[in-house]
């Protein structure tokens, strides 16, 4: 059975900087590509960004271009969501999801088949 698994959540000041890793168990992670996605309260799941089943390519959501970093080590079945300069908007809980879809640009939550429990973040001055 594929379980997931995220750590590293927790606080950070603006403009801080946080790893959040994502634990697959049950299965080999490359057989899936990944994506994180992220929900603050009163608001849906939004989609952060996904990565390809070797790594090779990684397809981001507009406004977190250049602030946030998907790598994953297949070796360590992990994959990890690198946050830099981070802004009070950016508190969430933050899920990591499995889809049965080698490539990445995988935005749409329907589309993954296995998630994880998620990890909070929270952003403080």
């Amino acid at each position: 059975q594929v379980r997931l698994v995220e750590s590293g959540g927790g606080l950070v000041q603006t403009g801080g900087s946080l790893r959040l890793s994502c634990a697959m168990s049950g299965n080999m992670i490359s057989r899936y590509g990944m994506g994180w996605f992220r929900q603050a309260p009163g608001k849906e799941r939004e989609f952060v960004g996904s990565i390809n089943w070797y790594g090779g390519s990684a397809y981001y959501a507009d406004s977190l271009k250049g602030r946030f970093t998907i790598s994953r080590d297949n070796a360590k079945n992990t994959v990890y969501l690198q946050m830099n300069s981070l802004k009070p908007e950016d508190a969430a809980v933050y899920y990591c999801a499995a889809a049965e879809f080698g490539g990445s640009r995988v935005t749409e939550v329907e589309k993954y088949a296995y998630w994880g429990q998620g990890t909070q973040v929270t952003v403080s001055s």
